[in-house]
């Protein structure tokens, strides 16, 4: 290996993680060589506006990230998509050619789940969005397939710029696979109030030229098909580089987000890691886990012992609600409910023996500031004062 002033770190991947990742390095005082691999052909650039702003006529370049690379000595590779990896040789393999590494930081990200057989638009990049944007220009109905996060954020998009907008879920309800019954039912409400067609319990069969066809033999006139059924860890490359997967193709990080194989981290949407605070291992698919993990890795590859065990953190704008979610919930926590969840705004609260582990904020971004902290000290509750919306959750500490 290289003497550490003259050491290379690649870092495949350019987005949020990957950045966070190169800035994080020089701000702790990391020297020598940093490449940066993007697998686009546009410098680095933020998701969330691509649901929302992007795709209602806001400027592509808004959404590129506020740093200067090259200002910080990094050297950053476009149109770099990573083949492969030789943990052996240390080179990552791309359509370009090998570069060699001394250390190496995994941020490939995640890449749109699409329907059996394919078809129809998803929405995970700025070229995705770029051409969706004449679907809402033209006013064009629309089915969405999936009701989940970006599938409602994309139909908010869609009914904002005048579509008619179905969207089908092979679920009972909207989020099946993340809230309980009561929260699901609660958010179908929102598509019936925004002039959408819900349709659950039902699944596409194919999408045809100007249709959908449903397994139940219902064929929908659709003018665009946009599909948004979940995101999977971008780790084919990775296949026989002896960095070890998960059965759900995340990079297996460690407490540190060190992999498998010797100077390699993982950070991001393609990597998994094992909380204590929850007791299980996490796959976290959201802007603050793409922050947030890189600083601890930057850390940890300069010499640091850092463990990385955050409160998980997300937001949606849907429907004209803010929703902000923090911690994580199994089925068996005790669900307390704080507000009216039929009116504008109401929080729900997942306690497990009496500790706050998790918090659904409805147009209360109080709660949720409050919860994380909260979360963060494993704080116990006082069931009757969290289940009055008038009490600040802060005072309700036992």
């Amino acid at each position: 290996m290289s003497s550490s002033g003259a050491e290379r770190v690649v870092i495949v991947g350019a987005g949020m993680a990957g950045v966070q990742t190169a800035v994080s390095l020089r701000e702790q005082g990391r020297g020598g060589r940093i490449t940066l691999l993007g697998a686009e052909a546009h410098e680095p650039y933020d998701r969330p506006p691509l649901s929302k702003a992007v795709l209602l006529g806001g400027e592509a370049e808004g959404v590129a990230f506020d740093v200067d690379l090259g200002a910080i000595d990094v050297e950053l590779l476009l149109g770099r998509e990573a083949t492969a990896l030789n943990a052996a040789d240390r080179e990552v393999t791309t359509g370009a050619g090998a570069v060699p590494y001394d250390r190496l930081v995994i941020a490939s990200g995640a890449e749109p789940v699409t329907l059996p057989g394919g078809g129809g638009y998803t929405l995970r990049t700025l070229d995705d969005a770029a051409a969706l944007r004449p679907v809402l220009d033209e006013k064009r109905d629309v089915v969405v397939v999936g009701a989940g996060w970006i599938g409602a954020e994309f139909a908010t998009a869609a009914r904002q710029a005048g579509c008619a907008v179905t969207v089908v879920e092979a679920a009972d309800r909207p989020l099946a696979g993340v809230m309980p019954g009561e929260i699901g039912d609660r958010m179908r409400g929102w598509y019936a109030e925004a002039g959408v067609e819900l349709r659950t319990g039902v699944a596409v069969a194919a999408v045809e030229p100007g249709a959908v066809l449903l397994d139940d033999g219902t064929r929908l006139a659709a003018g665009a098909v946009v599909v948004g059924i979940g995101a999977r860890p971008a780790t084919d490359w990775l296949a026989g580089s002896g960095v070890a997967l998960g059965p759900d193709r995340a990079v297996l990080a460690d407490d540190r987000l060190r992999t498998s194989v010797p100077d390699a981290y993982a950070v991001g949407d393609c990597a998994s890691f094992p909380s204590a605070r929850y007791g299980r291992r996490l796959l976290v698919h959201h802007w603050d886990n793409a922050v947030q993990g890189p600083r601890v890795a930057a850390a940890n590859l300069m010499g640091g012992d850092e463990r990385y065990d955050p409160v998980p953190y997300f937001w949606s704008e849907q429907f004209g609600r803010f929703v902000q979610y923090a911690g994580h919930h199994p089925a068996a926590d005790t669900m307390l409910q704080r507000g009216d969840p039929d009116g504008p705004a109401w929080s729900v609260c997942w306690l497990r023996e009496g500790v706050l582990v998790a918090l659904l904020a409805v147009g209360r971004p109080r709660d949720l500031a409050q919860a994380r902290k909260l979360i963060e000290r494993g704080d116990r509750l006082d069931v009757a004062l969290a289940a009055d919306p008038a009490v600040p959750l802060k005072t309700a500490v036992r």
